[in-house]
């Protein structure tokens, strides 16, 4: 096996390979020193275009809404803003749960439950968006006195489309349910949306 003194030239001082190792030490810790901070500068020229893209505090503000429900009695729904869109809250009767328990599933154009459209042991509150899945209008049903259409839950007024007390498509244009907007109770009376 060759070392490195087997591969000095004739006649050359074997000292020198040591002087030769030392100066590359000094080197490369320059290196590293200039490395280290060129890479602190690359870190402060991005961070900040990267703050920017982050959300604002009014953006920020809007992603949540808290609502408290203690207000909202039994057949009545309230509307909220979620996102600068309408949100409908009902607080269904146990009779508005058992005509919505007994629709046929399979029946429906976008079959889903009562119970996978609100969340276990509340199944007395129904949260949902209220825009219309057709083309975003803003169904009735929600305030008091409003015309909730054939199947007792929502009635878009502009191209007709009638939602049962689910908030599901019965029928009308709509392709789709009333969505369900991700949302967590805080308390037995408190949820938060977003």
């Amino acid at each position: 096996m060759a070392t490195l003194s087997d591969q000095l030239p004739p006649g050359a001082d074997p000292a020198l390979l040591t002087e030769e190792v030392a100066d590359p030490r000094r080197r490369d810790y320059l290196q590293i020193a200039a490395v280290t901070f060129a890479g602190a500068g690359a870190v402060a020229i991005v961070l900040p275009l990267i703050n920017q893209m982050a959300p604002s505090a009014d953006v920020l503000a809007d992603s949540t809404t808290e609502l408290d429900l203690s207000k909202i009695a039994a057949g009545q729904a309230i509307k909220a803003s979620f996102r600068k869109q309408p949100l409908f809250v009902r607080h269904l009767t146990p009779a508005e749960i058992a005509t919505a328990n007994a629709v046929d599933i399979g029946s429906l154009r976008d079959p889903q439950t009562l119970e996978a459209r609100t969340k276990p042991g509340k199944t007395q509150w129904l949260i949902t968006m209220g825009v219309c899945t057709h083309l975003g209008c803003i169904p009735l049903g929600a305030a008091e006195g409003e015309n909730r259409g054939e199947f007792g839950g929502y009635f878009c007024p502009c191209h007709g489309s009638q939602y049962d007390t689910a908030a599901r498509i019965r029928k009308g244009p709509a392709p789709k349910n009333l969505e369900v907007p991700p949302y967590n109770f805080t308390s037995d009376t408190a949820v938060t949306i977003g």
